[in-house]
């Protein structure tokens, strides 16, 4: 394989550069299985007399599974986002990336964590915070994935062009701030931290116009622009 041309003065990819297609898939396997695991924590009610009443007070679980699937999905869409204009992946990619894929494997006992609390009646702020902090460091290692691949371009495909580069950049910055707002609130007033990051959901599901825009015009113009 011909080594990519690199203009003047580019930093080279540290150690051996991959075709990250692998990297995408073993991704993908790892967070199949974070979101199976996440409804086995589920548990039905030991008493079927009052089935009805044992399935409502399970209403804490369904939540953080709705929630943490939710999120866990909008990993996965993100993830392939980003790996769409990584041409290849060196050595620290492919560790951060498992770093992340560590913290995303993590996510189900989280949302067991904040089930149970909220089950309980205690501990809530702790829950909270402990749920938010887990994918803060998702938001976290995003962040760093990409700045590392777009600084100087050094990992980049030459299908997004510069203001995609931002809009995908903005977005990951945006779940920074977002997540970690949801979490300070949550040790403040549980609820109220729960609800900003569920918040961030239907919001973050939401294309990103830089990018969808760049592939529209070379869809459109049947060749490169």
């Amino acid at each position: 394989m011909t080594e990519p041309v690199r203009g003047p003065g580019r930093p080279r990819p540290f150690g051996a550069e991959r075709d990250p297609a692998r990297v995408v898939a073993f991704s993908d396997a790892v967070i199949a299985i974070a979101v199976t695991l996440l409804v086995l924590e589920i548990r039905p009610p030991q008493d079927t007399r009052h089935l009805l009443h044992g399935l409502a007070t399970l209403w804490p679980s369904y939540l953080a599974y709705v929630i943490t699937f939710m999120l866990i999905g909008q990993v996965w869409a993100n993830h392939h986002v980003m790996f769409d204009h990584i041409r290849s992946a060196d050595r620290v990619v492919l560790f951060l990336n498992t770093v992340l894929l560590m913290d995303i494997a993590f996510l189900p006992f989280a949302a067991s964590v904040l089930a149970q609390a909220f089950r309980d009646g205690q501990g809530q702020r702790t829950a909270v915070v402990f749920h938010g902090i887990a994918f803060e460091l998702a938001a976290i290692l995003f962040n760093v994935i990409w700045w590392y691949a777009r600084h100087n371009r050094r990992l980049l495909t030459t299908t997004i062009d510069s203001a995609g580069v931002r809009a995908i950049s903005r977005r990951y910055r945006l779940a920074l701030a977002w997540i970690g707002t949801g979490t300070v609130l949550g040790a403040l007033v549980p609820a109220l931290g729960v609800a900003v990051i569920a918040a961030f959901i239907p919001f973050y599901w939401l294309p990103i116009r830089g990018e969808i825009a760049r592939v529209k015009r070379r869809r459109d113009g049947g060749g490169q622009p």
